[in-house]
């Protein structure tokens, strides 16, 4: 019964996550394009320092108390107790539903422990907040790849890394389900 009600909560959440998608964009990601350009160059020599911009950026809720329950959770991650991280993480995502960082980190921590379906819910609310996330992107992709959804999973790494050309572990991972899926027939 347990099961199903923890079940339920997440279908709830990301029926929500629907309905609250036409929410604006926060300010957090406002006046962050010129470094999205730059850094989806594959040529450009400062892309860590647009990479970095970006991720102070989404780093920031606009609430000191927000932010601080967002070092929290990634402490908690670093540290190897994702239940703690998921319990900071999910006073982070309640109490400020329009911070696309807070969603990412969450996700982060459902997919260490082994929850796709929760951790999938919380990447469809973070890419409806910044579609641009790509770090989301690239955490959807190693989900589907790890269930098998081996052509899902390349069109969002390639979306990834479209938006970041500078990643090499997703590059080979798109190297390696393009030479698996070569001569697959559709």
């Amino acid at each position: 019964m347990r099961d199903r009600l923890a079940h339920h909560k997440y279908i709830v959440a990301a029926l929500c996550a629907v309905f609250f998608a036409a929410a604006s964009v926060r300010a957090e990601t406002a006046g962050l394009d010129a470094y999205f350009a730059e850094l989806a160059d594959p040529d450009f020599a400062g892309w860590q320092r647009a990479e970095s911009d970006i991720r102070r950026a989404w780093s920031r809720s606009g609430s000191a108390a927000m932010d601080l329950l967002l070092k929290r959770g990634e402490m908690a991650l670093d540290e190897g107790d994702v239940s703690a991280a998921i319990e900071h993480l999910t006073a982070l995502t309640d109490h400020a539903p329009d911070f696309a960082e807070g969603w990412n980190a969450r996700a982060t921590a459902y997919f260490m422990n082994g929850n796709y379906g929760p951790a999938m819910a919380d990447i469809a609310h973070v890419l409806e907040l910044e579609p641009r996330h790509w770090g989301a992107l690239a955490g959807l992709g190693s989900i589907l790849d790890d269930i098998g959804q081996n052509r899902r999973a390349l069109a969002a790494y390639r979306a990834s890394f479209a938006l970041h050309p500078h990643q090499q572990d997703v590059k080979d991972a798109i190297d390696r389900l393009e030479r698996g899926l070569s001569g697959t027939s559709l």
